[in-house]
């Protein structure tokens, strides 16, 4: 039997476990985040993405990686304090997880089986994003490169199709 994303449960960054369907009937954005990234600053336009949709009832679920680099070594209340010291981070953020590779979370093997890129499914870098709409269908795979708030019209349809 095929899994929907709601079946997943997942460890918030105070290692508190959350299940997907928590977010059923809305439409969210999952990332794969770093803190010491030349892509960090990107927090800050997921932030404002965040705050400008989620009384709509958009989310965004950030999920820290240390997979590229070595870009996130830190424990998750390092993480924690980093993204709302420097970023004001109010979105939901999760546990460190792996999103390749043998280790890889259950909920990234997921997302790239519904959506690979242009070069395959592997993930190739933090802030990798992965747009859902509120019937948890993965619609969209954005580079990680994408600015947070060129989503925004993506985000505004969904919304729209409620």
């Amino acid at each position: 039997m095929t899994k929907n994303i709601y079946d997943f449960e997942v460890k918030n960054i105070q290692s508190q476990p959350v299940q997907l369907s928590k977010y059923k009937n809305k439409p969210f954005l999952i990332v794969n985040t770093a803190s010491q990234c030349g892509l960090t600053p990107q927090f800050e336009g997921l932030e404002k993405l965040y705050k400008t949709y989620k009384d709509q009832g958009f989310s965004i679920l950030g999920f820290p990686c240390n997979q590229f680099g070595g870009q996130e070594p830190g424990t998750e209340k390092d993480i924690q304090e980093g993204c709302m010291i420097n970023y004001g981070v109010s979105f939901d953020m999760f546990s460190k997880v792996d999103v390749n590779g043998e280790t890889e979370a259950p909920l990234f093997t997921y997302l790239k089986d519904k959506k690979g890129s242009l070069l395959g499914k592997k993930i190739k870098w933090n802030f990798t994003k992965f747009l859902v709409d509120q019937n948890g269908k993965v619609i969209k795979r954005y580079s990680p490169i994408t600015k947070p708030m060129t989503i925004s019209k993506d985000i505004e349809k969904l919304l729209q199709d409620k």
